[in-house]
């Protein structure tokens, strides 16, 4: 049976785990992996003379080929797709990972799989310049816009679909979320002072909303 293929993430936690006296099996449960995969694990690094800690420069494409046994003419070299482009792409609305994974297979269908495919990102994710958390106090804040998508009304005589504004408000510190269908984004129905057209409001699930 071939030998199980860890994530480097994984790799770098069972080096850690090792310096810490972790025994192979406690490294193997703690990681969900079984103690012969840390064994082997293990093996490669002390092969490659490597030990925790392991050196700042040597990054996750570093670490893969110092721990590859194999000789250069040996490795399958796989096609790893643009991940600049990848980062723009998932800036779209209802674009995923595995919906850009599933793109890059239809290419490359001898490339990474997925949750290589995600770990590597991740990892060059992890090299951009790091974007800044905020913390917010429950009641200070809220949240407004009008949903990039815009919903349908059916009208129930003709099936008509009629095309609407969705306007969406959310609490910085809980998440609650308001929903609520518009015909416009003008001003006259941003402050409601027509009379509204549309039957109803709509809550999205798990929000509250006080009418």
């Amino acid at each position: 049976m071939s030998q199980e293929r860890l994530p480097i993430r994984k790799i770098r936690e069972v080096l850690r785990l090792k310096a810490e006296g972790l025994s192979k099996r406690r490294i193997g449960a703690s990681l969900g992996i079984a103690a012969t995969t840390a064994v082997e694990c293990l093996r490669r690094a002390r092969s490659a003379g490597l030990s925790w800690p392991l050196p700042d420069e040597l990054d996750d494409v570093a670490l893969e080929r110092r721990l590859d046994p194999r000789s250069p003419s040996e490795k399958v070299q796989r096609p790893l797709p643009d991940w600049a482009n990848i980062h723009r792409e998932l800036n779209r609305q209802g674009v995923t990972l595995l919906l850009l994974w599933g793109e890059y297979r239809e290419r490359h269908p001898d490339g990474v799989g997925y949750s290589w495919f995600c770990e590597i990102y991740q990892s060059w994710k992890g090299r951009l310049t790091p974007t800044m958390r905020q913390t917010h106090i429950a009641g200070e804040r809220m949240f407004v816009d009008y949903s990039g998508k815009k919903p349908h009304l059916v009208n129930p005589a003709t099936g008509e679909l009629i095309e609407v504004e969705l306007f969406v408000a959310v609490l910085g510190a809980s998440n609650l979320t308001y929903a609520e269908a518009t015909w416009t984004q003008t001003l006259a129905d941003w402050i409601h002072q027509v009379p509204s057209q549309i039957p109803f409001r709509t809550i999205l699930p798990g929000s509250r909303a006080e009418h």
